[in-house]
């Protein structure tokens, strides 16, 4: 093609610097548009910094994200060729297991001939049932924040991307279509399209606010760092785990990273969103619940055995219907949105912005059918609502 019948490059706002803005970003970068990416922290600073990055082929099937997790599944495994994830990220694919751990039965009644070969030899405390729920060919990991970074890297050093910090305050619409994104302290940054991606804060902005819900879902994690760390083999496990006073299971994770450390995670509960990401922190009682698994679980994690990295908490943004939002507001040309991935946002990152690049370069999605998580869904039930 000859370079004056090329179309004027697209400008693209991204506003929020998580995996989902990240991705959105890069893809459109990649696609050839000029690409602005406005962060009102730092990158990667809430649940894509401190998220597990537990990846699922099929854990998502019969459900309506389904086709979108297997595209990205996949896309994860082509990116971590593309950026050698594997040094870059900690990308490796693992095989995962559930098991039930009971407090009140002690592994230290010398009852370990009765052990069960299926469960990995660190997990040494009072485990019982295993079940493999994953193999190297459906489940794998990331660190998020090393992927989110080094996504957002590539996308400024090969694609040109600018990042902007600075909070996002309205987008300017004239005519039914976008003109500008507008910042907290003034000024304005013209583009053709807009794209929302800022997780639980999305219910911050007015103008998503009025058309759907995001709630917060605050998960606590900690990061152990053993003292033995090739005594830890790649194995995610899923806990049904019964403390001793009794009371219902809970269901905490622990995902054992390559960089030697162990990420375990649970002890999640809904509850108000804070206005900056830098002032969220975990409670106490549920840390020191996540620390009582650990050793229970494995005396490679216990105090004195393995040194506590990070203790922490971020905000999973969730939906009325469980469903992801991605896709053009009604009614404003050029503002799109992208939001609402709950648990699954590591995992749904590369597909939402490989589909939202599609999108707003091409005017639809290709990677995977986007009508299911349209925000138009909200505006067509509130007008039935409204007339019934």
């Amino acid at each position: 093609m000859d370079q004056h019948q090329q179309p004027p490059q697209k400008r693209v706002v991204v506003c929020g610097g998580g995996i989902i803005g990240v991705c959105t970003a890069y893809f459109l970068a990649k696609k050839g548009a000029a690409v602005t990416l406005v962060e009102k922290s730092s990158v990667a600073c809430a649940a894509s910094g401190k998220a597990g990055g537990f990846l699922a082929l099929d854990w998502c099937d019969g459900g309506p994200v389904a086709s979108l997790a297997r595209a990205s599944f996949n896309l994860h495994r082509s990116l971590s060729e593309e950026l050698n994830g594997a040094e870059s990220y900690g990308y490796r694919p693992l095989n995962t297991l559930s098991l039930t751990v009971d407090e009140s039965q002690s592994a230290s009644s010398g009852s370990k001939p009765s052990r069960e070969s299926a469960i990995p030899s660190w997990v040494d405390g009072p485990a019982r049932g295993p079940r493999t729920i994953g193999t190297s060919r459906t489940t794998a990991q990331v660190h998020p924040q090393l992927f989110t970074k080094t996504l957002l890297n590539t996308a400024i050093e090969k694609f040109g991307v600018e990042v902007v910090i600075g909070k996002a305050e309205q987008v300017r619409i004239e005519e039914g279509r976008v003109v500008s994104v507008v910042l907290e302290e003034g000024r304005a940054i013209d583009s053709g399209a807009v794209v929302l991606a800022l997780g639980p804060w999305s219910g911050k902005f007015e103008m998503l606010a009025s058309i759907f819900r995001v709630s917060g879902l605050k998960a606590h994690s900690i990061v152990l760092e053993p003292k033995e760390p090739g005594a830890i083999t790649p194995h995610a496990v899923f806990l049904s785990y019964y403390p001793s006073q009794g009371g219902k299971p809970m269901d905490p994770e622990v995902y054992p990273r390559p960089t030697g450390e162990v990420y375990l995670c649970g002890m999640s509960a809904e509850v108000e969103v804070p206005d900056d990401p830098e002032q969220i922190s975990g409670n106490p009682e549920s840390i020191q619940m996540l620390k009582r698994v650990a050793r229970t679980v494995s005396s490679h994690l216990a105090e004195g055995e393995a040194q506590v990295k990070a203790e922490q908490a971020c905000f999973l943004p969730c939906t009325d219907d469980g469903v992801p939002v991605i896709g053009e507001i009604p009614g404003v040309k050029g503002c799109y949105v992208a939001t609402g991935h709950s648990c699954w946002g590591i995992l749904n990152g590369p597909a939402t912005g490989a589909a939202m690049a599609e999108l707003v370069v091409d005017g639809q999605a290709s990677i995977v059918d986007l009508s299911r998580f349209s925000p138009a869904r909200f505006v067509a039930r509130r007008e039935h609502r409204n007339s019934g």
